[in-house]
Parts: C-alpha cells; structure tokens; sequence
C-alpha cells in the first residue's frame, strides 16, 4: 500500500463510491474490473509470446545468411590479391 494512502482515506474513498454507486453496483464493477484486468494480462502475455516467436523465427533466418557471410568475404580478399597479381605484373612489364 503507499505510505501516502491511509487507512482513513481508504475508509473515505469506500464510503462515497458505495453512496454514488450504492450495494447493488459494487459486485457488477468489481467482476467488471477482475474482467477486464484478467482481459488485458491475457492480451500483453499473448502479445509477448508472439514477439518471442517472431524474434526466434527472425533469428533462425539470419543464422544462414551469417555463415554465407564469411564465405563471401574470402572470396572479396581472392579478388582482391588477384587484382593485385594483376598490377604488379602490369608494372613490371
């Protein structure tokens, strides 16, 4: 509970929602508010699982490409020493 909130202002608090909203309400806006908490932790868990599988499904397809990218960068370093070859035997001749 926090510290700025008593007990006497709980007491107060109660006092006027059962004198606006009287006996018969208070059950109907307390299932209505467990609904729609319960609603709301179902959506943002449900919202989280499907972020972690889009993450996952996300990782899985870049892992492929990462080990493709290794093998293109030798191949980028063969061009370049053969270019090198290639102007050096262009100088000395």
């Amino acid at each position: 509970m926090p510290a700025w909130l008593g007990p006497w202002e709980i007491v107060i608090v109660v006092v006027i929602i059962l004198l606006v909203f009287g006996g018969k309400w208070i059950p109907r806006l307390g299932s209505s508010l467990g609904r729609s908490l319960r609603g709301t932790k179902m959506g943002l868990k449900e919202a989280g699982e499907e972020f972690r599988k889009e993450l996952q499904e996300d990782v899985e397809t870049d892992a492929p490409a990462e080990k493709d990218a290794p093998a293109d960068k030798d191949a980028s370093t063969e061009k370049d020493s053969s270019t090198e070859k290639t102007s050096s035997t262009g100088d000395s001749a």
